[in-house]
């Protein structure tokens, strides 16, 4: 899946649907008649992945431990509330009544797309997050991607 690019701002119906954003549908070609699947993010967000990328995801932690207590204690928090996404006919997800209250969700929402998987915001909590970004993003840059300076001269 090539990477995804953009922040969308959307409106939950009443019932909690969603209509993807076309910009965003032009990014998932392979993605229209396959499911999506909805899960926890890893802040207090919700994280949305084609079910090919899930996949992936789930193979990743098949390779894990499961006897050791943090690998499942990791594993079922990830994997816990994950739910597939149809979109209906006229291409709205239902998203979980359940993982819209953990995100605090309830009307508007940022979708932000981060590599190969949708961040979904509530538009308070993404304003808040973008509103705490480093007073010196070269800084952080810097500490994330130092090592990766150079990388021609392999």
């Amino acid at each position: 899946m090539p990477h995804l690019t953009g922040e969308f701002e959307c409106k939950l119906d009443a019932k909690g649907r969603m209509m993807i954003p076309g910009g965003l549908k032009k990014q998932l070609p392979e993605a229209v008649g396959e499911t999506l699947m909805i899960n926890r993010g890893l802040e207090k967000n919700l994280a949305i992945y084609t079910k090919s990328e899930w996949d992936k995801r789930l193979d990743e932690l098949s390779k894990l431990n499961e006897y050791d207590r943090q690998n499942l204690r990791f594993i079922r928090y990830f994997t816990g509330g994950a739910t597939p996404l149809v979109p209906d006919a006229a291409g709205r997800v239902l998203l979980p009544k359940s993982l819209l209250d953990f995100a605090g969700i309830s009307n508007d929402v940022v979708l932000v797309c981060v590599l190969n998987k949708i961040e979904v915001w509530s538009k308070t909590a993404h304003t808040e997050m973008i509103n705490n970004e480093p007073d010196n993003f070269a800084e952080l840059a810097e500490l994330v991607m130092g090592s990766k300076a150079g990388r021609n001269n392999e």
